[in-house]
């Protein structure tokens, strides 16, 4: 019987190690995926902060020359409206006569 009870004790301890083996690894695969998403979130915020800067500069960039050029601005907006509007008319143009929707 104590043969039996040292030969559980012997697995159950293997076991144990084992186990403990891959705990271990387990947190160090755990830590390296922290410290990559660490990396590629100061990255990505890195990035995002020099869109904004960038964004920003062209806004001001924008305002400045509408400012300098309010009569070429004002042509410009317009005949942006014209044709957003021609192509709405186009695209509802090629609807076919029977597609209305109704509700």
């Amino acid at each position: 019987m104590a043969d039996m009870t040292d030969d559980i004790r012997d697995a159950l301890e293997k076991q144990i190690a084992d186990l403990k083996t891959e705990m271990a690894g387990i947190r160090k695969s755990v830590a390296s995926r922290v410290n990559d998403a660490e990396d590629t979130f100061v990255e990505v915020k890195d990035r995002a902060k020099d869109a904004a800067h960038h964004m920003r500069h062209k806004a001001h960039a924008a305002a400045d020359t509408i400012r300098d050029n309010p009569g070429t601005s004002a042509t410009v907006l317009s005949a942006t409206v014209i044709l957003g509007f021609l192509a709405g008319l186009v695209v509802a143009g090629m609807r076919e006569p029977g597609s209305h929707h109704r509700r």
